[in-house]
């Protein structure tokens, strides 16, 4: 199923990323991709082919309770990209949707993942 494009007009939700210093562009297009992290590339605004995060699913450890795809691309300024087009090409799963105990474990794992897709998108 991968890579596989999903496509949308992004939405406001509740800025956790952004507090958790990873700002993303939220979709709530449906997919049937498994939950997860995935690595992928981006066109958003003036950026295409950006590397990104993409996380789907439900972000439980931030008592979220609706399904969606965050795109979080690397290097772009912090800007609002909200009702704006986006179209992400998902080209690699990276691990399952984990429920965190705190937020301290989230951000050391988000770290992580950050760390491997650079690499990856660099190799």
């Amino acid at each position: 199923m991968i890579p596989i494009d999903i496509e949308g007009k992004t939405k406001r939700f509740k800025g956790n990323g952004r507090k958790l210093g990873y700002p993303t562009a939220n979709l709530s297009e449906d997919t049937d991709l498994a939950d997860g992290v995935y690595f992928g590339r981006a066109n958003l605004d003036k950026f295409s082919d950006n590397p990104a995060l993409i996380f789907i699913g439900v972000p439980t450890t931030m008592g979220d309770k609706s399904r969606r795809v965050e795109v979080h691309l690397l290097d772009i300024p912090d800007l609002d990209y909200y009702d704006k087009n986006i179209k992400v090409k998902i080209l690699k799963f990276h691990r399952s949707n984990i429920k965190f105990d705190n937020i301290q474990q989230l951000l050391k794992v988000m770290r992580e993942d950050e760390r491997v897709a650079r690499a990856w998108f660099k190799s």
